[in-house]
């Protein structure tokens, strides 16, 4: 199953996707003020294009799991997604994400962003493939 995770900002959007058979992940882009209708519109194209069947949305919690204003954004992101896409939209714990794409020493070329939803795919790869969904 080809899946893209998203790591909302509301200036940036990190992207990445699996390969597909669900197993690796690769950081595609960013995208631009994505909670705007232009930036909405290119996500769904690249979500389209890459021929997602489910997409993951990192939830940024708290370090004590609680949702503050960033996440209550998110989630409002999320509910934008569903209501434009026709493949499940769903939330995943994001918590390090981020200090791991810029600890991460390979891909510096790619933005932080982008290697923080690649980073955020394989935490939900692994996680889904363990049986947890």
């Amino acid at each position: 199953m080809r899946v893209v995770a998203v790591d909302y900002g509301s200036a940036r959007t990190g992207v990445a996707v699996s390969d597909p058979t669900g197993t690796l992940a690769r950081p595609v882009g960013v995208i631009e003020r994505a909670g705007t209708e232009a930036g909405l519109e290119r996500l769904v194209e690249l979500i389209a294009n890459e021929g997602a069947e489910r997409v993951v949305v990192g939830m940024p919690l708290t370090l004590r799991g609680e949702r503050g204003e960033q996440a209550r954004e998110t989630e409002r992101f999320v509910a934008a997604l569903r209501r434009v896409l026709d493949v499940p939209v769903e939330g995943f714990d994001e918590r390090f994400t981020t200090d791991l794409a810029e600890q991460d020493p390979g891909n510096r070329n790619l933005p932080p962003d982008a290697r923080a939803a690649a980073h955020l795919l394989t935490s939900y790869l692994s996680w889904s493939s363990r049986g947890a969904e």
